[in-house]
């Protein structure tokens, strides 16, 4: 079976209107800071009230999904997590900018798990590389995000971020005429697999499952740590142009982009432990280097590391997948979900730090994590035996 790419485009697309608003959000909290008189930890929350509902929640969504396709959300979601960030620049207090970055949240977190198990039965044997370009989308979106929305907060003030409903209503038209033949195979499997039992999780899968979710939630610490604090590092500590903050952060989840669709076709062929780890050991140098640089260095170094970093990002889905063949649901809301939603809690640790020792150290603070990640990886045995193959060895 090949790779149907015209299929994985139209859901890449939706993948990326969804999550430009998760992009967006971390380069949006200097601006909620100082209109609403934030601490730096009160900054924090609100990226980890963000990850919550959008990633954290998402196997909740992924077991639903699994008990029944639920395909209706392919359309609505991005609407509705377009629509919660649009109304954060207009909210006049604390209270209310969490109500909406909720929402925003809900939107993103019930868009992945259906998005990423419709994926799967259009990926062909090639399973990292087919579901790159689906999740290609969502690295791009995250990538878009810092830009589109530090251009709207400097040309209209924090209440241009009403804009940012605009391609989810676009977007959601096309989806909602194409959900009918996107989500077929999907019911067909379903009504397929619905009289047997699960086969149940043996216990080095179970262990397996548990690592793979705890290296990423070490990336996403990394990759949200360096998302939110970068932009605090330039405007605030080093009160310098905003733009600039944006540009590093767009080159950063840009080359993660990139890295993805590169590094997919590799992991295939090396076999997806081994890509996985090397994608943890090198991030730890590359990062080391950052941190010593300037000027235009800081921008090629910062993006190879998001081109390592994020590389792993459709592998890690796969391998969960892999592990849990008949609840692609919740595999796909486990590591592309909750996982990556803890990202949030690591950030808030990080404006502990911040608050304390300074935003200089909360950066450094992250160098950490990806050793920790090359760790987890090397105790990880994958594939399943029955899946074992020579590259995996």
């Amino acid at each position: 079976m090949k790779i149907n790419k015209k299929v994985l485009g139209i859901l890449s697309v939706g993948h990326l209107i969804t999550d430009i608003n998760q992009g967006a959000l971390p380069v949006l909290l200097p601006f909620f800071k100082e209109a609403l008189s934030l601490s730096y930890t009160m900054a924090g929350i609100i990226l980890m009230f963000g990850n919550l509902t959008s990633s954290v929640i998402q196997p909740a969504f992924g077991y639903f999904s699994d008990k029944r396709p639920i395909g209706w959300l392919l359309p609505l979601a991005p609407v509705v997590a377009c629509l919660g960030l649009s109304g954060t620049g207009l909210v006049p207090n604390y209270s209310l900018l969490l109500i909406c970055v909720i929402v925003s949240g809900i939107g993103v977190a019930s868009f992945h798990p259906e998005g990423f198990k419709t994926a799967h039965f259009f990926t062909g044997e090639r399973k990292a590389t087919g579901m790159s370009i689906f999740s290609v989308g969502g690295n791009f979106g995250l990538a878009l995000g810092p830009m589109w929305a530090l251009t709207l907060v400097t040309f209209f003030g924090l209440k241009g971020t009403v804009a940012m409903i605009i391609p989810g209503i676009i977007f959601a038209g096309v989806l909602a005429l194409s959900t009918s033949w996107l989500t077929t195979p999907v019911y067909s499997a379903f009504l397929h697999t619905k009289e047997q039992a699960a086969p149940a999780v043996s216990r080095t899968e179970a262990v397996s499952l548990l690592l793979i979710a705890g290296i990423v939630t070490l990336r996403s610490f990394i990759q949200s740590g360096l998302m939110t604090y970068i932009p605090f590092y330039y405007i605030n500590f080093l009160k310098g142009d905003p733009i600039y903050a944006g540009k590093l952060a767009t080159a950063f989840l840009l080359a993660g982009a990139v890295g993805t669709l590169v590094g997919s076709p590799l992991a295939d062929q090396w076999g997806h432990k081994r890509f996985l780890a090397c994608t943890m050991i090198l991030t730890f140098p590359l990062l080391l280097l950052f941190y010593n640089s300037g000027s235009w260095m800081s921008f090629v170094i910062l993006a190879i590391s998001g081109m390592v970093l994020i590389s792993s990002f459709s592998v890690t889905v796969v391998m969960a997948q892999t592990l849990l063949p008949q609840r692609l649901g919740m595999a796909s809301g486990l590591t592309a979900g909750f996982s990556v939603g803890t990202g949030g809690i690591g950030v808030t640790f990080l404006g502990m730090i911040a608050d304390r020792w300074g935003v200089p150290t909360a950066m450094k603070s992250i160098l950490i994590f990806p050793l920790i990640g090359f760790g987890l990886s090397m105790l990880l045995k994958y594939p399943p035996e029955k899946e074992k193959t020579l590259s995996d060895k």
